[in-house]
C-alpha cells in the first residue's frame, strides 16, 4: 500500500534540511540541485528515489532511471535504494553510468540504427589514445589536426555527417575514422563517445523507441551533473526535453574536474533553460567538521567569489591539528616519517590503516615504488588502487557487478553467521534468477542452493590453506554457482565478452595476490578489499569517497606544477580532494622535490592550516 506523500519520512536519516525536502518533493517539474562537498548528493537522491516509490508517485511498472558519472557513485545510489526500499521497489530504480547506459541501448536496439552507421554485433570498446589519434590524422595527411580538436569533433558531431557537417574536408576526414573503426583486422572498434552518438541518431530516427524510453522512465536522475559532457547532454536532450519526464540534476561546479575531458562549461544554466528547472541549494555538509569546512569556503570562494558559507554538521573527533603543512628535507626523511606517524596512529588506535589515504596528483605507481618498503618496514601494507591488473585498475574491479557478487558468496564461505554476506547474495542471486520477493516457493529454494553451496564452500575453506590454486578453484565454483550467462545477460555492461573478461581475469588475478602468506581465508578477502591497508590513489580517484585523514603526498610546485589561482579546473581538483576528508587533511611538502606553492601557502595558512617541521610529526627516537 502506498504511503501518503505528505505521510512520508526520510528512511535512514533523522531529517533532510528544509531546502532538500523542497527539492524532494518538487515532482511536477525538473528540479536543478546545487549541493557542495559533504552535503549529502547521493543520500539525497536516494530519499528521493524512496519517496517517489514508497508513495506510488513513480507507480508499477515504471521506473526511475539514474545517470551517475562513475560506476562506483552509481552503485553507490542504487545499494542506498535497495536499503531503503523493498525488492520490488527497488528493481525500478536502474542506476548506471552514462557510458553504461548507452552501451545498454546500443546492445538492445542495434538493428534500429540505420543501416549506413549499423556497427557489427561483434564490436568491442575502444580507448583511443592521444597517439593513435595523431597516427591516423598523419595517415590521412592532416597532421595539422590536433589530437584533441579531432576527438572533440568525434564527440559532438550528430549523425549521418553527410547531413551534419558542412565542410567537405572535415566531413571527409571524420568519415574516414568512422569507417577506419568499423574495418579493423581484429573487428570494429567503438569508443564511448562514437556509442553515445551512435544512439543518440537511433533515438531522433526512431520516434518509437524515444516514447517507449519517456514512457518507461517518468523520472530520471542526473548525478554528478557538472561533469557532464556536450555529447552526454545532447543525448539527455534528446530523449527527454518536451516530455513528461521529470529530471533531476544534481551537482556542483565547484567540482568540475573533467574539463579536459568534453565537462560543459554552463552545464546547470543551460539545464534550467532547456529543462524549465527550478533551483535549489543545499548548504549543510555532514562530512567534515567546522575547522576543515572553513578551510574548503576559503578555497571554494577562489574558485568562485560569490559561493554561499556551508553549515558544518560533522562532529570533531580527534585531538591537535586537523590541517598542517608537513615540510620535509629529503625523500628519505618524508617516506620515513610519514611511515611511522600513520603507525603511531594506528597503535594509539585512534585510525585503522585504512582510515588514512595517501592522495597523489598522477604516478602513483612511481610513489607505489618509493613509499610501499618504507610502509612495510613499518608493518603497514601500501594498496595501489590505481594498479592494474589484467587490464583493469584495483578501484575499478572492487565496484564491478561481478567481485559485488563473487565476494558476497565467498565470504559465506568463511563464516556461517554473516548475515550482510547472506543477505547480499540472497539479493544479487534473486536479481540474476529473476526470482520475486512474492514467490514463496523461489525464494525458499534459492536459500536451500546457497545453504548447500556456502556449507561445500566452507569446508573447502576449512580444509585447504590459502594458496594460488585453491584460489583459482574457489573462483571457479562461485562463478559456475552464480552462472556466467545469467551475470552477463543480468548486467549490461558484461554482454561483450571481451568486457566480461577483463573484469574476470582482473578478480582472478588480485584474489591470487592476496593468498600469499596469508594465514586463512578472511585475511585473503580482508586483503582483497583492501581492509588494514593504506589505501593510495589520484586526487581524480578520491572523488565521490571520504576517508577520515588524507595525506597530500607530494604538493609541490613540481609535482603540481599546474596547481595555480587562475587555473581552474586544477584547483577544482584539489578542492574536490581536499573535501574527502571528515577529520584532517595533511601536505607532505619536500624541498628535495621542488619549491613551495607561494599562492596556495597563503591562502590556506590564514585559513587554520599549520606548518610542521616533517621531522617532529613522529619523534625518531621513539
Amino acid at each position: 500500500m502506498p504511503v501518503a506523500p505528505e505521510d512520508w519520512r526520510p528512511q535512514g536519516v533523522d531529517d533532510l534540511e528544509p531546502r532538500a525536502w523542497n527539492a524532494l518533493r518538487e515532482t511536477a517539474q525538473s528540479v536543478c540541485v546545487t549541493a557542495g562537498a559533504g552535503a549529502g548528493k547521493t543520500e539525497f537522491l536516494a530519499q528521493k528515489a524512496a519517496y517517489l516509490l514508497q508513495t506510488g508517485l513513480c507507480p508499477q511498472p515504471k521506473r526511475i532511471l539514474a545517470i551517475s558519472f562513475k560506476r562506483d557513485a552509481a552503485q553507490n545510489l542504487a545499494a542506498r535504494v535497495r536499503q531503503r526500499c523493498s525488492e520490488e521497489q527497488a528493481r525500478r530504480f536502474q542506476s548506471m553510468t552514462f557510458d553504461a547506459f548507452t552501451k545498454h541501448m546500443l546492445d538492445h536496439f542495434r538493428l534500429a540504427i540505420p543501416e549506413a552507421y549499423r556497427p557489427p554485433a561483434d564490436y568491442s570498446i575502444a580507448f583511443p589514445s592521444r597517439q593513435d589519434i595523431e597516427l591516423f590524422l598523419r595517415r590521412h595527411g592532416r597532421p595539422d589536426v590536433s589530437a584533441d580538436r579531432f576527438e572533440r569533433a568525434v564527440a559532438r558531431t550528430a549523425l549521418p555527417l553527410e547531413e551534419t557537417v558542412e565542410n567537405p574536408r572535415a566531413r571527409e576526414l571524420l568519415r574516414a575514422y568512422w569507417e577506419e573503426q568499423y574495418t579493423m583486422p581484429d573487428g570494429a572498434l567503438l569508443s564511448f563517445p562514437m556509442i553515445n552518438r551512435l544512439v543518440e541518431y537511433m533515438l531522433r530516427s526512431n520516434p518509437t523507441i524515444k516514447r517507449a524510453l519517456r514512457l518507461t522512465y517518468p523520472f530520471v536522475f542526473l548525478d554528478e551533473f557538472q561533469d557532464t559532457t556536450y555529447a552526454q547532454y545532447s543525448l539527455v536532450k534528446g530523449a527527454f526535453r518536451d516530455s513528461n519526464s521529470v529530471l533531476t540534476a544534481v551537482g556542483d561546479d565547484k567540482q568540475k574536474i573533467m574539463g579536459w575531458a568534453g565537462a560543459m562549461n554552463n552545464a546547470f544554466d543551460e539545464f534550467v533553460i532547456d529543462f524549465n528547472a527550478v533551483r535549489h541549494a543545499l548548504l549543510r555538509n555532514w562530512r567534515s567538521h567546522e575547522a576543515l569546512v572553513a578551510i574548503q569556503h576559503v578555497i571554494a570562494r577562489q574558485i568562485d567569489p560569490d559561493v554561499e558559507e556551508v553549515e558544518a554538521r560533522g562532529e570533531l573527533a580527534v585531538e591537535g591539528d586537523t590541517a598542517a603543512i608537513w615540510r620535509f628535507d629529503s625523500r628519505e626523511q618524508e617516506a620515513e616519517q610519514i611511515a611511522r606517524w600513520i603507525r603511531s596512529e594506528v597503535d594509539a588506535g585512534r585510525i585503522a590503516p585504512h582510515d588514512a589515504a595517501i592522495l597523489v596528483r598522477m604516478r602513483a605507481n612511481n610513489v607505489e615504488d618509493e613509499l610501499a618498503p618504507v610502509l612495510r618496514e613499518n608493518g603497514l601494507i601500501l594498496r595501489n588502487l590505481a594498479r592494474n591488473v589484467g587490464g583493469i585498475a584495483i578501484q575499478d574491479l572492487l565496484a564491478e557487478p561481478l567481485t559485488e557478487v563473487v565476494l558476497s558468496l565467498l565470504k559465506l564461505g568463511t563464516s556461517a553467521r554473516d548475515p550482510d554476506a547472506w543477505n547480499t547474495t540472497q539479493d544479487h542471486l534473486q536479481a540474476l534468477a529473476g526470482t520475486s520477493p512474492d514467490d514463496g516457493t523461489g525464494q525458499e529454494r534459492l536459500q536451500r542452493e546457497i545453504a548447500v553451496f556456502s556449507r561445500n564452500l566452507r569446508q573447502t575453506m576449512r580444509d585447504e590453506p590459502p594458496g594460488p590454486a585453491v584460489a583459482d578453484r574457489l573462483f571457479a565454483q562461485t562463478l559456475e554457482f552464480t552462472g556466467v550467462e545469467r551475470l552477463r545477460q543480468t548486467y549490461p555492461e558484461y554482454r561483450r565478452d571481451a568486457d566480461f573478461q577483463r573484469v574476470r581475469t582482473g578478480f582472478q588475478l588480485l584474489l591470487r595476490e592476496c593468498t600469499e602468506n596469508a594465514v586463512d581465508w578472511i585475511s585473503v578477502l580482508d586483503r582483497f578489499e583492501g581492509k588494514g591497508q593504506v589505501p593510495l590513489m589520484t586526487i581524480h580517484k578520491s572523488k565521490g569517497l571520504e576517508f577520515h585523514t588524507m595525506i597530500f603526498f607530494g604538493l609541490d610546485a613540481k609535482s603540481w606544477w599546474s596547481l595555480l589561482p587562475d587555473h581552474d579546473e586544477e584547483l577544482k581538483s584539489f578542492f574536490v580532494a581536499f573535501t574527502r576528508a571528515k577529520q584532517r587533511a595533511f601536505f607532505a611538502y619536500c624541498s628535495e622535490r621542488g619549491n613551495t606553492i607561494g599562492w596556495l601557502e597563503q591562502l590556506l595558512l590564514p585559513a587554520g592550516v599549520v606548518q610542521v617541521d616533517g621531522a617532529d610529526i613522529v619523534d625518531p627516537d621513539a
